[in-house]
């Protein structure tokens, strides 16, 4: 069998290979980069996002009853001053530029089975959502504020988020802006306020702006 000439074969091969890819590791390649890879380098910022955020309407109180759509006493309906909150609640969302709240693309609002906040909840937005023919969202039970954030800021923006007073600070820590100038550390004990929390660029604002619906709302 004739032999190989001197110099030849795998091992020069092989050689000749690594050779040829000592420039590509000094420039900071490897043999798996290709045309399509993508260098490291600063992330974008996150989208941009509108989270309109309201508590509950009247529900209540001690000693009292709620009332279900035809008036009859059922604590786990809204009060009638609730009732009635639900029912004007599409007047802050007019269309146009008339007002300084846009009208929500989506809504959320608590779920779960409990006939209290989560309930509640639901029955606020109800007449809003009928109005914009936008459906109310409410797979996420109060408790679950981190996967609510996480589906609020991937939904079409504007959002309005209707939520248990407790809850709304959890909420509002979820998303990122509980350190922002101006927010409070705790929803007051209130029905009449809209919390607006606008993120531009990945940085946060806040607004806290009065319904006017009904007569008494600061």
């Amino acid at each position: 069998m004739p032999h190989a000439p001197a110099g030849t074969g795998p091992r020069r091969r092989t050689l000749l290979a690594a050779a040829a890819l000592a420039p590509l590791a000094a420039a900071g390649c490897t043999a798996q980069d290709g045309p399509g890879t993508r260098a490291h380098g600063p992330q974008a910022p996150p989208k941009d996002a509108l989270i309109m955020v309201i508590r509950h309407a009247e529900h209540p109180y001690a000693g009292a009853t709620g009332e279900d759509p035809e008036g009859n006493e059922d604590p786990g309906f809204l009060a009638g001053r609730g009732w009635r909150r639900a029912a004007e609640l599409p007047r802050l969302f007019p269309p146009g530029r008339r007002s300084s709240l846009p009208r929500p693309a989506a809504i959320f609002a608590a779920g779960g089975k409990a006939r209290a906040a989560p309930a509640h909840s639901r029955q606020t937005v109800e007449a809003l959502a009928k109005a914009l023919g936008t459906p109310v969202r409410s797979q996420f039970a109060i408790g679950a504020e981190a996967a609510l954030a996480h589906s609020a800021l991937a939904a079409p923006t504007p959002v309005l988020v209707c939520w248990e007073r407790a809850g709304i600070p959890r909420l509002v820590r979820a998303l990122g802006a509980h350190q922002v100038r101006g927010v409070p550390a705790a929803w007051p004990d209130r029905h009449d306020l809209v919390w607006t929390f606008t993120r531009t660029r990945g940085v946060w604002s806040f607004r806290e702006l009065p319904q006017h619906l009904l007569p008494g709302d600061a």
